[in-house]
């Protein structure tokens, strides 16, 4: 990454960074508040684990197909135009699987909320990563803390409509107004101009270092080992939004709104590892965070499994939150710096082919929970995080200097 020298931030850079804080807040609580209600929709359509898991699965499904046009529209209509679009028709998405009167409508409506969510995903980071370099220095994994306050926000939300009995109409209608204003408003702060301008001199001084460089072998056996460990992190966030609220209601029996805190506890905790992680990271290496960090889960989540109580399982997905913080970021990280590769090649694969792990997650865990049950299915999440600790070994043992 290179950054432009300069004064500093000016006013209409901090308001930039406020308008992009606010479009990642928005981004995280929007499918954040439908994650509580999943039961209820699983109840009302009848739906079997694996059937259940199929559904859940079309969000990341709708995600990677339109992930490889999300760079078209936003060199289309701008980064925080695209955003802005991205973010007002994910709610919509997420409102119409509220109100799904059949699985094939519940299944469209989250491939629309999953298409549009990787548009805001890609559009928002890119915006990001233009007030970054007015800025001078790293600022871009403040936006994804702040990302799990919305997806904390978004989940308090959902438990709290849960215990005052508002209706899935009423509950998703109200949140997806709120965020979508929250997103119009920030529009009127973004940066001016177009997205490339400010980029090109970096860009090209990227671009020429890559010029001529060849892809060895040892190149494709990393990359494929940070598509893994990104996978790695993706399993364990996806049983997080997938499969908490449900397993502690069901097999747990705990009480509706109980139950929804499973989720807000790894959003939560995945907050604090961010928030933290920049230093952790400085100090021990991307290398010793990474298998820290899988450790976390692995035993956090292994003794959830084999000791199963209520309180014990919200501690193990707080586990699994703060050991799977930092593991996508490093992976992107270390895929970015990648020799041979043309500047955001590297980032580009491992970010689109880690979506695989939220696509496949849904219904693997729902076809063994269905056979064996789910808390066997949950398995999945430390299998994920030995993967992690064993594939460690391809990040950097310390922060380069740039």
């Amino acid at each position: 990454m290179a950054f432009n020298p300069g004064s500093g931030p000016q006013p209409a850079d901090r308001r930039a960074r406020a308008a992009v804080a606010a479009l990642f807040l928005t981004n995280g609580a929007l499918f954040a508040n439908l994650v509580p209600r999943y039961p209820e929709i699983k109840a009302a359509l009848d739906l079997d684990n694996t059937v259940y898991g199929l559904a859940v699965a079309a969000f990341p499904t709708g995600a990677i197909v339109a992930g490889l046009g999300a760079g078209f529209l936003v060199r289309k209509l701008g980064s925080a135009q695209a955003a802005v679009a991205g973010t007002i028709l994910t709610g919509l998405g997420v409102l119409a699987a509220g109100l799904a009167p059949s699985f094939g409508l519940l299944v469209a409506a989250l491939l629309l909320g999953g298409a549009m969510d990787a548009v805001t995903d890609v559009a928002q980071n890119a915006h990001g990563l233009r007030v970054q370099r007015r800025y001078g220095r790293s600022i871009i994994n403040s936006f994804h803390a702040v990302w799990s306050i919305g997806a904390v926000l978004g989940g308090s939300m959902g438990a709290a409509a849960i215990a005052l009995g508002l209706p899935l109409g009423a509950h998703l209608g109200i949140s997806t107004a709120i965020f979508a204003t929250v997103a119009l408003v920030a529009l009127r702060f973004r940066l001016p101009g177009r997205d490339g301008e400010d980029a090109a001199a970096a860009h090209e001084t990227r671009a020429a270092g890559a010029r001529g460089a060849v892809l060895s072998r040892r190149t494709v056996l990393i990359i494929t080992a940070l598509v893994l460990i990104a996978i790695g992190g993706a399993l364990a966030e996806d049983a997080g939004s997938s499969w908490a609220t449900l397993y502690l209601s069901g097999s747990l029996g705990a009480p509706a709104a109980l139950a929804a805190t499973g989720f807000v506890a790894l959003v939560g905790s995945q907050f604090v590892g961010r928030l933290l992680g920049d230093r952790m990271v400085d100090r021990f290496g991307q290398r010793t965070v990474a298998r820290g960090g899988g450790l976390i889960i692995a035993l956090g989540m292994g003794l959830a499994l084999a000791f199963p109580t209520v309180p014990g399982t919200i501690a193990g997905f707080a586990a699994v939150g703060l050991g799977s913080a930092t593991l996508v970021p490093a992976a992107m990280h270390e895929a970015d710096e990648l020799p041979g590769l043309r500047a955001g090649t590297g980032l580009t694969i491992v970010s689109w082919l880690m979506r695989l792990g939220f696509l496949a997650s849904p219904p693997l865990v729902g076809m063994v929970a269905d056979a064996v049950g789910l808390r066997y299915g949950l398995l999945v999440v430390p299998i994920a995080a030995v993967l992690v600790i064993l594939l460690a070994g391809v990040l950097q043992p310390r922060t380069r200097t740039r």
